[in-house]
């Protein structure tokens, strides 16, 4: 059974993002072939600078960075795995998801905000935790009483008033969140915007939404579970489906079981575990709203097939995000 132990190749190209994509760009401003903005994500233009930088050195001209052309950015320096294949499986998960649902890279995808447009005053974070169903103070509350000078450096002299809200009952509360967004276009008002943003790139409190998913998580091994999946790829695809759609409605689990049914006992452990994930992406999208069945599906077989296109963006979760065809430790 291949379980692909080793780590994929780290190689940086189109739909790429993070840190090591901003040192990229760096590295190609630095040497006059990239002009735009630093930004972590590998879009066109930056795939057009490498290009450039491999032609002009007679390197393969295609747009990849991998060690070579690492190397005739940085010197001899070897080319970095990306620092987030050596986060935990939840935390992958989840930054996997926030990626889908904003298109950014980390830390922007832990720091998507909205304001009131649901009825909850203002939601932060991956899984949009909220006021109005208390679930963000909770988050809120607990940075405060572990690392109280984490916010304090963020919110500055607002801090006072974000401790005595955060302490107020939950009409105090709701009527502060509605008097720093607009009425009716429900966009949060800066500098309020921008602080609570920057609290959710902070790499603790990032890792306090990881804590805080962690129910979803489980919920996910359990489904993998339930339908006999094994894998690391299995696992983001189930939490996916309750981060996107909230679960596997019944009737939708017993359409999944008849497709099982057919499938080939000659299959390879490998082919049988993509094979269902496969079925349970197409059919679970199908049992979406009709407006949204392609972009869940998208989603889904992006997380079965190690790969795909969501949104335009491209996506190669085993070089990205370490998720792989490997075994789930107890499973």
């Amino acid at each position: 059974m291949n379980t692909e132990n080793k780590k994929p190749a780290p190689l940086y190209k189109l739909g790429s993002h993070g840190d090591e994509v901003r040192q990229i760009q760096h590295g190609l401003w630095n040497l006059g072939y990239y002009k735009g903005h630093v930004d972590g994500k590998f879009g066109g233009h930056t795939e057009s600078s490498v290009r450039n930088l491999q032609r002009d050195n007679g390197l393969a001209v295609d747009g990849i960075v991998g060690p070579d052309t690492w190397k005739k950015i940085f010197g001899d320096n070897d080319i970095p795995f990306p620092k987030l294949i050596s986060k935990p499986l939840p935390y992958r998960c989840l930054a996997l998801s926030g990626t889908f649902e904003t298109g950014l890279a980390i830390p922007e995808c832990f720091s998507g905000i909205s304001g009131d447009f649901d009825g909850q005053g203002m939601s932060l974070g991956i899984l949009q935790w909220n006021f109005g169903k208390g679930t963000l103070q909770t988050l809120l509350l607990e940075l405060l009483e572990n690392e109280r000078h984490i916010a304090e450096s963020i919110f500055h002299d607002r801090f006072e008033t974000l401790l005595k809200v955060l302490c107020s009952d939950k009409q105090e509360l709701m009527k502060f969140v509605r008097s720093i967004q607009h009425p009716a276009m429900h966009s949060i008002y800066e500098p309020w915007k921008g602080m609570f943003k920057a609290l959710g790139r902070n790499e603790r409190f990032r890792e306090i939404q990881v804590k805080h998913a962690a129910e979803e998580y489980k919920t996910a091994l359990a489904l993998c579970r339930d339908y006999g999946l094994w894998s690391e790829r299995a696992v983001a695809l189930m939490f996916d489906i309750i981060v996107q759609n909230g679960g596997i409605p019944h009737l939708t689990k017993l359409r999944i079981m008849k497709k099982f049914k057919p499938l080939s006992e000659q299959l390879s452990f490998d082919e049988l575990e993509v094979m269902k994930m496969r079925i349970i992406a197409n059919i679970r999208a199908e049992a979406s709203e009709q407006i949204w069945v392609e972009d869940v599906r998208a989603r889904k077989l992006c997380c079965a097939n190690g790969g795909g296109s969501v949104h335009g963006i491209g996506y190669d979760i085993g070089a990205q995000f370490g998720i792989g065809l490997r075994r789930i430790e107890g499973f």
